[in-house]
């Protein structure tokens, strides 16, 4: 398989996922203003979306959009125990929380990427934010992931979307659970793997 990937972008997701689940996985970087590869492939070819992630599998089709990616290399090792098994009302329930962040939280931070967007707009989506963090603050509560004591997809996307917070100036301060679980998720090997091999650690 190969990931498509921009670093540190929401493919990061897909990346620690595969790490967590021992896959064996190529990388290939992706300018996403040029659209074009390391390699200098036209990656609007590999996805006309233009944008990351995007998997590449054994059989050469591509799968995109990042909550797909990371329930299918999750699913190639169940025994990693990253989603549960298809069917039950807990898978549901990671499919839920994976809607939440990509929905609430991961494209409310796209207009503060943007130098374009108004201050007015800029303190809004702060703001929003914030107060979709306090979800996942109730739910870090008494668990150290976000569905118990198990790493799951949706926790390698949530570490993911919330590692941005600092190149927005949104203030974690308030959510001390987030926090904490940025810090215990940063410290996994697969996380650390992944974030070095993308160039964001040393």
């Amino acid at each position: 398989m190969k990931l498509y990937y921009k670093a540190g972008a929401c493919s990061l997701a897909s990346h620690i996922v595969a790490q967590e689940a021992g896959l064996p996985i190529e990388l290939e970087a992706v300018d996403l203003g040029t659209k074009k590869t390391s390699t200098g492939a036209d990656y609007t070819k590999i996805t006309d979306k233009g944008y990351v992630p995007a998997l590449q599998l054994d059989d050469g089709s591509i799968l995109t959009e990042g909550t797909a990616v990371v329930q299918y290399l999750a699913d190639r090792r169940p025994s990693g125990m990253l989603a549960p098994a298809n069917g039950t009302i807990e898978r549901y329930q990671l499919q839920a929380l994976l809607g939440y962040i990509n929905s609430e939280l991961h494209k409310s931070f796209g207009p503060l990427f943007n130098p374009a967007t108004l201050p007015e707009v800029r303190a809004e989506r702060l703001a929003y934010l914030t107060k979709r963090y306090g979800h996942v603050e109730r739910l870090l509560q008494d668990n150290p992931y976000l569905t118990g004591e198990h790493f799951t997809v949706a926790d390698a996307y949530l570490f993911t979307v919330t590692s941005w917070a600092g190149r927005v100036n949104l203030d974690l301060t308030g959510l001390p659970n987030v926090v904490a679980f940025q810090k215990r998720v940063a410290q996994r090997p697969a996380v650390v793997a992944a974030m070095r091999a993308e160039g964001l650690l040393q």
